[in-house]
């Protein structure tokens, strides 16, 4: 018995990520990564997930739920099994019409980054590394 409710425990989030739409998960993305950053920092993060979508040739579902790359899915995340709140923020109406329009957003807004990061942590991979776009918090990189 221990051992099956491991196993549910387990694929909960899994479970989770599979519920939501392609537009929902690209929503909560730029909630969780930008909703205090305003509608600029919040299309700035659209403008990222659609620059790697294009890219990598990859949904952009699959873009936000692709392992490590946006900090609110990760496994580790705390808040990662209460991502479907962030649908009832205030913030939450623009964060779905970007959503439903991420094919259509102007990715050179940040200079067509494909990485970012908040002005607080420095990650591995901006080491020696110029942004294109410097937005509120956020630093944008093209890699």
């Amino acid at each position: 018995m221990k051992k099956l409710t491991l196993a549910i425990l387990l694929l909960l989030p899994m479970i989770a990520e599979g519920a939501h739409t392609q537009n929902e998960v690209v929503a909560i993305t730029i909630l969780a990564e930008a909703r205090g950053e305003g509608e600029t920092g919040m299309y700035a993060v659209a403008c990222v997930i659609a620059q790697r979508a294009l890219e990598r040739k990859k949904t952009p579902k699959a873009i936000c739920l692709q392992k490590w790359q946006f900090s609110c899915w990760n496994a580790n995340d705390p808040q990662r099994n209460r991502l479907g709140r962030l649908l009832k923020t205030p913030q939450a109406a623009y964060a779905l019409r970007l959503a439903k329009h991420i094919t259509e957003i102007d990715r050179s807004f940040t200079g067509n980054a494909n990485h970012y990061h908040t002005k607080s942590v420095k990650p591995y991979w901006s080491k020696g590394k110029k942004p294109v776009k410097v937005l509120g918090n956020h630093l944008f990189f093209r890699l």
